[in-house]
């Protein structure tokens, strides 16, 4: 039997995480834009007359009593934007992890459980997407926290493989989800094409990004000195390297930037950006996560709490 993804121990912490979600994503999820129905609802708005076919639990009998005519108490509701979990299943989530390490696709799978039990929490429906060069089948997650076990389920089952193609994925994402809502994608960000552009592709079609960039902390300081032969996840493709000190240093220096690139890209759409290390724990990769808008992301912090 496999073991699960998040003890009960870390579910009842992540109970008191509802907090932070609701913060970090103030006037999205939970939403601030008011819509107006017929019914019940959040907070009452006004009265119309009643009209056939009306729901009869939504008169006012008290004003019918009085007038002897038929209003309707109308209420102005949150409506809950579309949360959708896209979720890197390619096969360079498997790769980076040392010995006693996780990997970046368990950790991920990880990630993902957590995001979602805070959202069913909440009762928000968060539909989760697996994606690799191709949109993987789904995991629709709703109706309350005794719903958690087939989200574990689907997430155990999966098995990271295939390439990254940002581009295709995001083209295929944007024909199959039509309506803008909250986009949390939980990658490496690892592609051979660029991979900001599809990103801002997303969120030209009105998605706001929330990025969670995950490394294994060789990924991003390589321990490795000399002659390295080395091997793409994806392609198989072989690499030989000399690394010395200076080398490790420009490289440390290049992943910064390239993570500094997505950090601005989802800032500057009015998104967000985490980025650490598979080395830290599950609970402190929530608390970064749901880290209200606004507070400064130190990336050297980050890394060093994961080493």
């Amino acid at each position: 039997m496999p073991a699960p993804l998040i003890d009960r121990q870390l579910l009842e912490r992540l109970e008191r995480l509802t907090i932070h979600w609701q913060k970090s994503f103030r006037g999205l999820v939970g939403g601030h834009n008011t819509s107006r129905f017929s019914g019940t609802g959040v907070e009452f708005y006004d009265h119309r007359r009643f009209h056939q076919g009306d729901d009869l639990r939504a008169v006012n009998w008290r004003a019918y009593l009085r007038l002897e005519k038929l209003f309707l108490k109308m209420f102005q509701a949150e409506p809950r934007a579309p949360i959708r979990l896209l979720l890197d299943a390619s096969a360079s989530m498997a790769a980076g992890a040392g010995e006693g390490e996780v990997s970046k696709f368990d950790f991920a799978r990880q990630l993902a459980a957590a995001l979602t039990y805070v959202g069913l929490v909440r009762h928000d429906s968060i539909l989760i997407q697996p994606f690799h060069e191709t949109l993987d089948e789904t995991c629709l997650a709703s109706g309350g926290r005794h719903r958690f076990g087939p989200v574990t389920d689907f997430l155990l089952q999966l098995q990271p493989r295939g390439r990254s193609a940002f581009m295709e994925t995001s083209r295929q994402f944007l024909a199959k989800y039509t309506g803008a809502g909250l986009l949390i994608v939980i990658s490496d960000f690892f592609d051979d094409a660029d991979v900001l552009r599809p990103l801002q592709y997303l969120s030209d079609f009105g998605h706001e990004l929330m990025l969670i960039q995950l490394w294994s902390p060789s990924e991003r300081e390589p321990a490795a000195a000399g002659d390295v032969h080395l091997e793409d996840a994806e392609s198989g493709a072989p690499l030989e390297l000399s690394l010395d000190k200076d080398a490790r240093h420009a490289y440390t220096e290049a992943f910064d930037r390239y993570a500094g690139a997505l950090e601005h890209l989802a800032l500057r759409t009015g998104g967000r950006y985490s980025g650490f290390s598979t080395g830290l724990t599950l609970d402190d990769a929530m608390l970064r996560a749901l880290e209200p808008t606004g507070q400064e992301y130190a990336r050297g912090g980050a890394t060093a709490g994961g080493r």
